[in-house]
């Protein structure tokens, strides 16, 4: 690939609040895109409507980025050539090109108040029509046009959208696109305030930064005519396009805030680990050529490729995604799952004083994990005594009157084990097992249940050996009485 046709890609948020999952996935199929045919991954803020600014979300948009694992080669932070990054430093630039277009009669000047273009949208309401503005302002002629400019009259700068005829271009997922120039409307380059629509600066921008590939979401398709017949209006060559599927909820309708989680940050803080969230991510509408499941990011970029994203919209399945994050954390270092769980551990009143025994508890509880915050109920059977039962002696009758008589065995045994540790105490089972001819749930559930007040979690012997010899005595007692 020489430099001339080297693939340069973008991820362009917009900082109008968090970062959607849907906006994560765009970023990492860029990325890995990017990755993949060794090109440049851009980062570039479209900060150009400012009526839904927030104030510091770009600095939080580019947090987040970077804690998924995110690195960009040219953006805001670090420049780059092509630079500013910023859609707000860049207003000079629009205004040139949308001028341009103006001069060559590619544009036209649009004095419609806003309150008239909300009279026009109303009664095509009414009339069941699309809405779309009436053209009025086109055929007025270049003297009326400078002359009520030059009064000072407030006025955008619309773009001159063919009345007949169709744009054609390709989508790397969707293959050919045909629509009609009569459903186009006039769009917007320029607004009175001399802010640039997402259209013109998206253009421009992505000309001016050389973007081989336009990767985004699906709900840009529609854009995708407006900014062909843009480009070819300034006489370049456009990018080569890829609309990616809509994220669904299991229901199918659009995801959406209302039935679920969508912000990277709400996930983030939830517990998920970046590297499973990449991973459950960059299957939403991807599949591996080898159908793996379990990818780093760097087999990710390995394997990526346009033509294995679907036209399908992509099932948000929360269950998938925590088992991904299950498998990531049980694959950590002990001494990581350990920092993870210690502040829930702690937040709950929880002992961690000594390093060892709670490293301990967390290596035993690892496997009943998905998010760190997990730990707080599945390891309160080793720092709280579970409730009794309203009669001690009522634990559940797998064989007839044997319950007190293993659970007496194994009080008795516990007072001669030594070293307490889980290998002899697993050589005790084996003798209670022999001595009184019980086996499996026979013999663990009731000792399990009478120390945990659980009939499941790791096993028996790890949780009498964390316990100690003096607690299980202590909680054993209760239910060997009588």
């Amino acid at each position: 690939m020489t430099p001339e046709t080297s693939v340069r890609v973008r991820f362009a948020p917009s900082p109008t609040g968090f970062l959607h999952i849907g906006g994560l996935r765009t970023a990492l199929y860029n990325y890995l895109f990017a990755r993949r045919h060794h090109g440049v991954f851009v980062l570039r803020i479209e900060d150009t409507d400012r009526n839904r600014f927030v104030e510091g979300a770009a600095e939080k948009l580019l947090e987040t980025l970077h804690w998924a694992g995110l690195s960009w080669d040219e953006g805001p932070d670090i420049g780059g050539p092509y630079g500013p990054y910023v859609q707000s430093e860049r207003l000079a630039l629009y205004r040139q090109h949308a001028e341009s277009l103006l001069r060559e009669g590619k544009a036209y000047r649009c004095f419609c108040s806003p309150e008239e273009l909300d009279r026009q949208r109303r009664k095509q309401a009414e009339e069941k029509r699309p809405p779309m503005y009436d053209r009025r302002c086109r055929t007025l002629s270049r003297e009326t046009s400078d002359a009520r400019a030059k009064a000072g009259e407030p006025f955008t700068i619309r773009f001159r959208v063919p009345l007949t005829g169709e744009t054609v271009f390709h989508d790397a997922v969707r293959g050919e696109i045909r629509i009609s120039h009569a459903v186009i409307d006039d769009q917007v380059l320029l607004k009175s305030d001399g802010y640039p629509t997402y259209h013109l600066a998206n253009v421009v921008d992505d000309h001016a930064m050389r973007i081989s590939d336009v990767i985004r979401g699906e709900e840009w398709l529609p854009s995708t005519v407006k900014h062909t017949l843009l480009y070819e209006a300034f006489g370049w060559p456009p990018p080569r396009f890829a609309h990616l599927p809509l994220l669904l909820n299991p229901d199918r309708s659009k995801l959406s805030k209302r039935q679920g989680d969508v912000a990277v940050e709400e996930y983030r803080a939830q517990g998920f680990l970046p590297e499973a969230l990449i991973n459950f991510v960059a299957l939403l509408g991807w599949s591996s050529p080898d159908e793996r499941e379990i990818l780093s990011m760097d087999e990710l970029a390995a394997l990526f490729s346009l033509d294995r994203v679907g036209k399908a919209g992509a099932i948000f399945d929360i269950e998938k995604l925590r088992w991904f994050n299950g498998r990531y954390f049980r694959a950590l270092p002990l001494e990581e799952r350990v920092r993870l769980c210690i502040p829930h551990l702690e937040r709950a009143g929880y002992d961690t004083r000594d390093p060892i025994r709670t490293a301990r508890i967390v290596d035993a509880l690892s496997n009943h994990l998905v998010l760190p915050a997990d730990i707080v109920e599945e390891a309160a059977i080793f720092f709280r005594a579970p409730a009794l039962p309203a009669s001690a002696t009522e634990v559940p009758p797998f064989s007839q009157g044997q319950e007190k008589a293993v659970l007496r065995a194994f009080l008795t045994g516990v007072r001669t084990v030594v070293p307490w540790e889980r290998g002899q105490i697993k050589k005790l089972l084996e003798r209670i097992q022999g001595e009184l001819g019980v086996r499996g749930k026979e013999l663990y559930l009731p000792i399990r249940i009478a120390l945990t007040g659980k009939s499941h979690g790791p096993e028996l012997p790890v949780v009498a050996e964390l316990l100690g010899p003096e607690e299980c005595s202590r909680r054993l007692e209760p239910f060997t009485v009588g």
